[in-house]
């Protein structure tokens, strides 16, 4: 048992460590750093020297006790820096994966809507304009190189935009929303209702690759948190704008990449373990054969959505 509690100990130390303490010393030592030099003296290493050199010679650093709760309330602030930083964290998730219905999303919705839109008439001109240009094996239409690599190039530009027509004020909300069109599409199911039953019948291995790239979305979203308190602390010291903007620039792209792999797991989960669920529920017979049917599907949401 010692053992067990040790280890446990441990790796709840080092989980401490890295995900509280460390990202808010880190901070707490930028925003010192910035208070100190202010924009002024922004680069100035010798007036940050002579500072911590004043502050080395104080009597009270010399006493053990005095050392010791400063090394404790520092810990406690960095530690209370990292929660905070994980509170907005969450309310940045909530912020990008927002349905929008007040007026500045539906704002936001419309204008990506017409991006997407015009993006896309360019891909359908492109694909238009290359025509078929001589015949392939099997009767396929060969398209130059040059011709099909603009055609990507542009379907890439309009996938940064959206996966599908824009219904939400982010890309995070419509890759998601897309997931969920495309399996009641296919399946008749809304997936909303299906999917709290299937996490419950999901083996192990799925589940922690759904909760890896879920978590990774959740680093991200706190990851851009800590880039809103850099961009606070810019106002005292204009260098904290660029570790800001790297914090900001990194967030999005795990963000972007979290959710993709998330969406595609979560499809994934809904194709290979679909059937399964309904054959728990009664739906189907277990020695059936054959995909997840549309009827079966919407037998699905009727029976979990309980006639609301």
């Amino acid at each position: 048992m010692n053992p067990l509690l040790a280890t446990l100990g441990g790796k709840l130390t080092e989980r401490w460590l890295n995900l509280l303490v460390l990202p808010g010393a880190l901070f707490l030592a930028t925003t010192a750093v910035g208070t100190t030099l202010g924009h002024r003296h922004w680069h100035d290493i010798d007036r940050l020297r002579s500072t911590l050199d004043d502050l080395a010679t104080r009597p009270a650093l010399d006493r053990t006790g005095t050392a010791a709760l400063l090394v404790a309330l520092v810990l406690l602030t960095a530690t209370a820096a990292s929660l905070v930083a994980q509170f907005l964290g969450g309310a940045v998730e909530q912020y990008w994966l927002r349905f929008g219905r007040d007026p500045l999303s539906r704002a936001r919705t419309a204008r990506r809507e017409r991006r997407w839109k015009a993006r896309d008439a360019q891909v359908e001109a492109a694909v238009a304009q290359a025509g078929p240009t001589g015949a392939a094996a099997h009767g396929a239409v060969a398209i130059p190189r040059r011709t099909w690599e603009r055609i990507q190039a542009l379907t890439e530009a309009r996938d940064r935009v959206a996966p599908r027509e824009p219904t939400r004020p982010t890309w995070y909300g419509d890759r998601m929303q897309a997931t969920a069109d495309r399996v009641e599409a296919a399946y008749g199911v809304d997936l909303a209702a299906l999917w709290p039953r299937l996490w419950l019948i999901l083996p192990e291995p799925a589940v922690r690759q759904i909760q890896a790239a879920r978590d990774s979305f959740g680093a991200a979203a706190r990851l851009a948190a800590w880039a809103a308190g850099y961009a606070l602390l810019a106002c005292w010291w204009w260098p904290a704008a660029l570790i800001a903007a790297g914090c900001a620039a990194v967030a999005r792209s795990r963000a972007r990449t979290a959710l993709d792999v998330l969406a595609g797991l979560v499809e994934a989960a809904v194709d290979v373990h679909g059937r399964e669920l309904a054959t728990r529920v009664g739906l189907i017979a277990p020695d059936a054969t054959g995909l997840l049917a549309r009827d079966t599907g919407d037998g699905m949401s009727e029976v979990f959505r309980k006639a609301e």
